[in-house]
């Protein structure tokens, strides 16, 4: 029987892609003056309409993209795309060396 895929386990795939991109873990940081700033470029799982997608900070206001472009989807659907996408990263970079 196969493991139950939760949002802990769907924020720790998204903390390693995070790493492995040299993206920043947490979404926002808190400038100087006060205001929240979006970290571009770092990932981030979005829950709505019962499921789960991986997104990514495009600027400072937050706007964002849907990373694989499939809508929200059962938690595990996403666990498998997610570590099809950092395998996909992973062979680019072989192929480039």
């Amino acid at each position: 029987m196969s493991q139950r895929i939760t949002v802990k386990n769907l924020e720790r795939l998204c903390e390693h892609l995070n790493k492995v991109t040299e993206n920043k873990t947490a979404p926002w940081v808190q400038g100087e003056d006060g205001r929240n700033r979006a970290n571009i470029g770092t990932f981030y799982i979005d829950g709505a309409y019962g499921g789960w997608s991986l997104s990514q900070l495009v600027n400072e206001s937050g706007g964002a993209r849907n990373v694989l472009s499939i809508g929200h989807v059962p938690a595990r659907e996403l666990f498998n795309l997610m570590h099809a996408y950092l395998r996909g990263m992973e062979d680019k970079e072989r192929a480039n060396q």
